[in-house]
């Protein structure tokens, strides 16, 4: 393979608090070359960085997202519930990422809503040097994104065995990857994605056994919790 991608999970969510910029941060610093970021919309309609739809698991606060006002989001604590040490560290905006980030790393955003995907691709006109793959378990929305921005990079997340049906539809929306759950991955499926030229990147891949077997499969890149180490696994089995 010409590229095996690290692509750092929420950042380097083994290291500090998931989808915040302490994250980003070490991510880059510990070598991945990508990004994988989840995106929800606030109440004014901005799209911020974090997983669930809710605060609770990841800051100090409680409720829906979408409840609060972007302004009122960041005045929450992202960092305290990882380590004293992240205390006061702030929940991003997509913005926020995309302005550091600049063209040195890939963005992988994942979207959930026909919302936050309007959202996002209006924004995006703003960062023409970014480097996009947008992500969704949506794939009827991957469509639709396909139509309204051809240009966009999209990739298919799979976390069911009926991967074949999520295959067509890569195809038939022009996505650039499959990313399939790790342990979903089998040869068929590599070489069903290879005829159709697709690359496959599988989640979340932490244990160095699973990646091993992923790289003699083919697998042109893992989505890691812990990306130094990982990048440290693959250059060790000289793939990198």
């Amino acid at each position: 393979m010409d590229t095996f991608l690290i692509w750092a999970h929420r950042g380097a969510s083994s290291l500090a608090p998931e989808n915040t910029m302490a994250a980003f941060k070490a991510a880059e610093a510990a070598g991945a070359q990508g990004l994988e970021l989840d995106v929800h919309l606030s109440r004014d309609g901005v799209p911020v960085v974090l997983h669930d739809e809710t605060l609770e698991r990841t800051t100090d606060g409680r409720g829906a997202v979408k409840r609060f006002r972007l302004r009122e989001l960041q005045q929450l604590d992202a960092g305290s519930w990882y380590g004293p040490e992240f205390a006061g560290e702030s929940l991003p905006t997509l913005s926020d990422v995309l302005s550091w980030a600049e063209d040195r790393m890939l963005i992988n955003i994942e979207i959930k809503t026909a919302s936050a995907a309007t959202a996002v691709l209006e924004l995006l006109a703003d960062f023409p040097r970014a480097r996009i793959l947008v992500s969704s378990f949506n794939h009827r929305l991957l469509g639709k994104l396909a139509q309204l921005a051809p240009e966009l990079a999209l990739g298919v997340l799979v976390d069911s065995p009926f991967w074949r049906l999520a295959l067509k539809r890569a195809v038939r929306c022009g996505a650039r990857s499959l990313h399939p759950r790790q342990d979903l991955v089998s040869r068929a499926m590599m070489q069903a994605c290879r005829r159709q030229g697709l690359a496959v990147y599988p989640w979340t891949v932490d244990d160095p056994g699973r990646l091993s077997t992923l790289l003699r499969m083919g697998a042109d890149g893992v989505f890691t919790n812990d990306p130094g180490s990982t990048l440290a696994e693959a250059e060790a089995l000289g793939e990198i």
